[in-house]
């Protein structure tokens, strides 16, 4: 069961995670997106809500930051 949610986590955080044109856009909407993601699987599994959001977000952090923008881009980001 906890690989499955890993593995599920990490591949909604990498499919999400390329938000924004810089790389530094895409690190903080994908760890914005794998915090909530990370609390939100945590929640439903009876784990630790902080822990969920503080591995979803580094995750999806690293994931954004590891993409590019001409690979996947969903456009310019709401913060800018």
């Amino acid at each position: 069961m906890k690989t499955m949610l890993t593995t599920t986590l990490l591949l909604a955080t990498l499919a999400l995670a390329a938000c924004g044109q810089s790389t530094g856009d895409r690190a903080v909407s994908g760890g914005l997106i794998g915090a909530g993601t990370g609390a939100a699987i945590s929640g439903l599994t009876g784990g630790s809500l902080g822990t969920g959001a503080l591995i979803g977000g580094a995750v999806g952090a690293v994931g954004g930051a590891a993409t590019s923008g001409r690979d996947v881009n969903l456009g310019k980001p709401i913060w800018r």
